[in-house]
Parts: C-alpha cells; structure tokens; sequence
C-alpha cells in the first residue's frame, strides 16, 4: 500500500530508531526501487547508540535478536540459541522487545526461553525509551526486575556476559 500510494504523491514512513535495521523497511525500499520511486533515507539514532549509555562496550555485542510476542500455541524461542551463541564466545546479547509485548509477559518468556535452552539468567539490563526524557536503565535479577510494573515501552533487554570492570562500575551505579 505504501508503494502504490508513493507512486501517486510524496510518502514518508517515520520509524522509531535506525530506518534500516528491520528488514521490512530494507525490502520497502528495494520494491520501491523497482517500480522507479526515488528514495531518500534521513537516518536516527540507533538502539546501538543509545545502549553504550549502559557502559557496555559496544564491540563486545554479539548478534542482536528480536523477542516476539508469545500466542496460543506459538512460542518461538529461537532468539535465545542465539544468546547462548553469543555467550559462547563471552558476548552481551541485545534482545529488541516486540513493541506489542508488555514488559510482565517479556520477563516470563525470557525466562522459560532461557530454562529450555539451559541458560542461566544472572542479572539482567532493561533499557526502556531510550533517547527520551524517560529513557532509564535497570540492572537486576529477573526477580527484583517483576517488581517494576511501570516500565515503558519501547524497551529492550540485554543479558550481559562477562563484564570489564569499567562496564560493571557503570551498571552498578543503575
């Protein structure tokens, strides 16, 4: 619909973060190529910027995964063989939280993810509305993390591994 619309007028699609990390905007952009409607990208900020605030050295992320939201017979877990990839070779995992997804049901499916791909959840980092005045960061166990029930959406979760001691002196002050 976005295609054929721009074919008629001028049309911007406005994203929260990166216009290209999802792939969705990526294949908009090459069919819109295709039917010869000229495309222009004014590039934001990233999540990836917006986590170094965490203290985490950005060169020691692993692959970045997405969480989608569990339905009814359909919980894909996929997400988390990558953390444990990324754990394999002592690399913090950044999971992108389904926007539709709220953070009570986020934390419960990470946790049976994490149980049956035998991963061990320590403390963990919520970054919620990064890059807004109600951006914040949370560095806690899955436990004291239930307490919270106000955090905002969008937020991502990062499962660190092991931590320099710079790094953990910055999350520590969280």
């Amino acid at each position: 619909k976005i295609i054929d619309e721009a074919e008629k007028l001028d049309v911007a699609l406005l994203v929260y973060g990166s216009p290209l990390t999802a792939t969705t905007h990526i294949s908009l952009m090459q069919e819109a190529k295709k039917c010869g409607i000229r495309c222009k990208i004014i590039y934001n900020a990233s999540i990836l910027d917006a986590v170094a605030e965490t203290g985490l050295q950005i060169y020691k992320f692993g692959k970045i995964v997405s969480m989608p939201a569990w339905k009814v017979n359909y919980e894909p877990d996929s997400f988390m063989k990558v953390v444990k990839e990324n754990q394999s070779i002592k690399a913090h995992s950044l999971i992108l939280i389904d926007i539709g997804l709220n953070f009570e049901d986020a934390l419960e499916q990470l946790e049976k993810a994490a149980e049956k791909h035998e991963i061990k959840l320590k403390k963990i980092i919520v970054c919620q509305t990064l890059g807004t005045k109600h951006g914040k960061f949370l560095y806690k166990d899955i436990e004291k993390l239930k307490e919270f029930k106000n955090v905002r959406k969008p937020y991502s979760i990062i499962i660190p591994s092991k931590l320099h001691f710079i790094e953990k002196e910055v999350l520590e002050g969280f």
